[in-house]
């Protein structure tokens, strides 16, 4: 039970960070590169001075580091680019989606046993992503956003199985987001702005900050804290819960539409 609670907890953490990202690029607060290495910089901040203060030191190395620093800048720029179109349910439906994708081959790969009743909820589960997105079927997608989106999915995918193999989950946490923090400026430097050029408003700031030190530093810490108890087909398929609450949270605080064909989708998620 307390496995179960934890983890709802952090699909919840998830979730949040999309509603997050969405609001601050719809309101035009903050451009999406800019939002991206914020975020980046306070969940560093963050998880750094959880770690002096709760373990009274800092470990920057560490099983999978590489695999877990270049993933997670892909999921973190893929992720706030996308979210320049995309609804935030929508988004999170198609990120969760590929993460699925990612997790279970990477599952075959390492050569997990996944029971058949685990695979029929997987197949179900993606069959509902299909039918949303299916050209012509669902709603107009942007396939610039929904690519970005793409990547940042096979990003967390590959984050979340790094993360398996963290022997503490705070310090494994903070060493990817401190030691991705430098890259993440010069990467958000290099980006090309939009239309509406570099912006930085007080608004996304915090928004940033917010998903940043809070839903993304101390949810992944939560994440990598989790995982070591689930098999890498089960974190897949519970991640893929985190849509429904993104649809939920967008509806609410963003006054986001919800289509019949979306409500049926995300049930059979």
């Amino acid at each position: 039970m307390r496995l179960f609670l934890l983890t709802a907890l952090t699909m919840i953490a998830f979730a949040a960070n999309s509603v997050l990202n969405r609001m601050a690029l719809a309101q035009g607060t903050i451009d999406a590169a800019s939002f991206g290495t914020i975020r980046l910089i306070a969940g560093a901040a963050m998880l750094g001075a959880l770690c002096m203060i709760l373990r009274g030191e800092l470990h920057l190395r560490g099983p999978a580091r590489a695999a877990g620093v270049l993933s997670l800048l892909l999921y973190m720029y893929g992720f706030s680019a996308a979210y320049d179109a995309l609804d935030a349910g929508l988004g999170a439906l198609i990120l969760f989606g590929v993460v699925q994708i990612t997790m279970f081959a990477g599952s075959l790969i390492a050569r997990d046993a996944v029971p058949p009743r685990r695979w029929i909820g997987a197949a179900l589960a993606f069959s509902g992503l299909v039918w949303l997105l299916w050209p012509g079927a669902g709603p107009q997608v942007s396939v610039v956003h929904g690519l970005f989106m793409a990547g940042a999915g096979i990003g967390w995918g590959v984050y979340s199985l790094a993360g398996r193999r963290s022997t503490d989950a705070l310090q494994g946490t903070a060493a990817n987001f401190i030691l991705a923090a430098p890259l993440g400026v010069l990467i958000g430097l290099a980006l090309p702005v939009g239309d509406g050029g570099t912006i930085i408003g007080t608004e996304g700031i915090a928004l940033a900050i917010l998903s940043g030190a809070v839903t993304s530093g101390l949810g992944y810490a939560l994440w990598y804290h989790v995982l070591p108890g689930l098999a890498s087909s089960v974190a897949a398929v519970a991640q893929l819960t985190v849509p429904v609450i993104a649809m939920a949270g967008g509806m609410i605080f963003l006054g986001e539409a919800l289509s019949l064909q979306f409500v049926l989708a995300s049930l059979m998620v």
